[in-house]
């Protein structure tokens, strides 16, 4: 039998999962998806992509680039090399989950769910650049024409850990964590989609 606290929890939870749904629901009436349906394809196209290539770049790609080199730039004036290290892949994580807790704000669920693709494309280049750290065989951009001096962040913060042996198989939880994110996002797109179309019958 379970305790009554837990069941006033789990009904919680419960409740809240129905209003969100019915929220999300509500927002697709009225909703095209015939201009939504290619961008989601294209999205489908890109996970697969990414499942058959740990190397795969997309056209988020440039854009993820662009933040994690920025994210350098930003840490960069906080104390220890760890955070200046750490900064690029943290920008360009947060880039994603900020930019879907904005859209939940306005609201706009479907790009919700882009986001989360976004970020998901973003933890597959982690999980490649994790697994190099020991190798080191990827080519590299950095920013500035000087040499760098820590040329490879995970090889860098990896060693700082202690955890430089565990690359392959971190970049292996992590490339798994990016499959979930982005499949979860495509199935909540689909099914805005599935909604969105059944308004309208």
């Amino acid at each position: 039998m379970e305790p009554p606290q837990h069941n006033a929890t789990r009904g919680s939870l419960l409740a809240r999962r129905s209003e969100w749904r019915e929220q999300v629901e509500d927002w697709c009436a009225g909703r095209s998806w015939h201009v939504r349906a290619p961008l989601l394809l294209w999205l489908a196209y890109v996970a697969m992509r990414h499942v058959a290539d740990p190397l795969y770049t997309s056209l988020f790609g440039s854009l993820n680039l662009g933040l994690h080199e920025g994210g350098h730039l930003l840490f960069g004036y906080l104390p220890g090399d760890f955070l200046a290290v750490a900064g690029g892949t943290l920008l360009q994580l947060a880039a994603p989950v900020l930019s879907g807790v904005m859209f939940v704000r306005q609201p706009d669920y479907f790009a919700v769910t882009v986001c989360g693709a976004w970020l998901s494309t973003n933890l597959y280049n982690v999980a490649a650049y994790m697994a190099d750290a020991r190798t080191q065989e990827l080519p590299l951009v950095t920013v500035g024409d000087g040499e760098c001096v820590i040329c490879h962040d995970w090889g860098y913060m990896l060693g700082q850990l202690g955890m430089l042996s565990l690359d392959t198989t971190l970049a292996g939880l992590v490339r798994v964590l990016a499959f979930i994110v982005m499949w979860s996002s495509l199935s909540a797109g689909g099914w805005m989609l599935w909604r969105m179309a059944h308004k309208q019958t």
